[in-house]
């Protein structure tokens, strides 16, 4: 059976986060195991608190995983803090998976979950050791420093982003106007995916669980453009067919089917 592993924090209401992660791994027919960085407290409304694991806690999770169940994928959620991410980044160079890293800088409700001192560790030691980088706008603009304004800023920003180290990187567009358009630079080439905007703030958790269901296919050996494609396909559905739960930003249906 195929094993995919997520490093990241904890969400108690279950729509984003490690839970999501185990979620969308379950959907895709792969064993999930996890490591928690960082617990909050936070619902479909706000995140009132976040407090980190201690970094040699977080490793020994982690080692406990890598000795007993191996997983063929891996991907990473909000990390937090320098040193952690300086942590994380030491045991991934040793990875004979792909990593899957997905900043998650901020939250849905705005909420920092990675300080300032953080991204330059993020940029110059996780990235080179990543399969795949899966920043949103507001992350990539960061990352890339420039504006996005368009797919081709967003193709961009995608190059520049990869000039860190990175192998792959999907730029995910859930802000511009129009249809959502991802962008995924690979090899050289650029590959567009889009699909028709829908109008929901039911879309908590959404980057988790994008990069989760990349994660899973990788798990399965799937090329990566087609498990980018796939996994668009997955949490499309997913948002259409959000359960409508919460009084904020809600989840969206991970009872979809792959």
């Amino acid at each position: 059976m195929p094993v995919a592993l997520t490093i990241a924090g904890s969400d108690p209401s279950g729509g984003a986060g490690l839970q999501a992660d185990l979620k969308t791994f379950h959907q895709h027919g792969v064993y999930g195991t996890s490591v928690v960085t960082l617990l909050t407290v936070q619902n479909t409304q706000a995140v009132s608190a976040v407090e980190s694991i201690d970094r040699d806690f977080v490793l020994a999770q982690l080692d406990a995983v890598l000795d007993d169940i191996p997983p063929t994928a891996a991907k990473t959620g909000a990390l937090g803090s320098a040193e952690l991410i300086e942590a994380i980044a030491e045991r991934a160079a040793t990875f004979s998976f792909p990593l899957v890293v997905d900043p998650v800088m901020v939250s849905k409700h705005g909420t920092a979950l990675i300080d300032d001192a953080a991204i330059k560790t993020f940029t110059d030691r996780l990235l080179p050791n990543a399969f795949l980088v899966t920043p949103n706008l507001l992350e990539a603009a960061k990352l890339a420093a420039m504006e996005i304004t368009d797919v081709h800023s967003m193709e961009k920003a995608a190059k520049a982003i990869a000039n860190f180290g990175v192998k792959n990187v999907l730029v995910k567009n859930g802000n511009l106007n129009g249809d959502a358009i991802d962008v995924l630079w690979s090899e050289g080439k650029t590959h567009i995916f889009p699909t028709p905007r829908i109008e929901t703030q039911n879309t908590h958790g959404t980057g988790c669980v994008l990069s989760a269901a990349i994660t899973a296919r990788l798990a399965k050996g799937e090329p990566l453009v087609t498990a980018v494609k796939a996994a668009k396909q997955f949490i499309t559905a997913a948002i259409r067919t959000n359960p409508g739960l919460g009084q904020g930003f809600g989840p969206v249906n991970l009872f979809i089917k792959t």
